[in-house]
């Protein structure tokens, strides 16, 4: 199924806990994306090695290395690939000056499928 006025993606969504994999895949599949997701960021290294992802939509807290960490190696393997971070930290990280440098929208946790949308929107734009 596609909504109208969204033209379908390749999406690359990682976060360490499966359930919120899949309630992510389900609720941008709703609007036609093509989804793949990764449980670690090796993992989604992996998977972003082989393929093209018009973005890449990751959690910033997961064990091993960190969601800006993860946007930061994307970056260098690709530069100019779009990248979605969502956490529940937005504020932490504010206060603790953590660099984002390698991310281009932020989305606190809780969210709606009308804030995935707005990120895929805004850093697709420019592509």
């Amino acid at each position: 199924m596609s909504t109208p006025g969204i033209a379908p993606k390749h999406i690359l969504v990682v976060d360490d806990e499966p359930i919120v994999c899949d309630a992510v895949k389900m609720m941008l599949e709703f609007d036609g994306h093509h989804i793949e997701t990764a449980h670690g960021a090796e993992q989604a290294l992996a998977l972003f090695e082989k393929s093209d992802f018009d973005v890449v939509i990751t959690d910033y807290s997961m064990p091993g290395m960190k969601g800006n960490e993860l946007a930061a190696r994307c970056k260098t393997l690709k530069p100019g690939q779009p990248v979605v971070m969502i956490t529940a930290y937005a504020e932490m990280l504010a206060a603790e000056q953590i660099p984002l440098d390698a991310v281009d929208h932020l989305i606190s946790k809780p969210f709606l499928l009308e804030d995935l949308r707005a990120a895929i929107a805004k850093v697709t734009a420019a592509r």
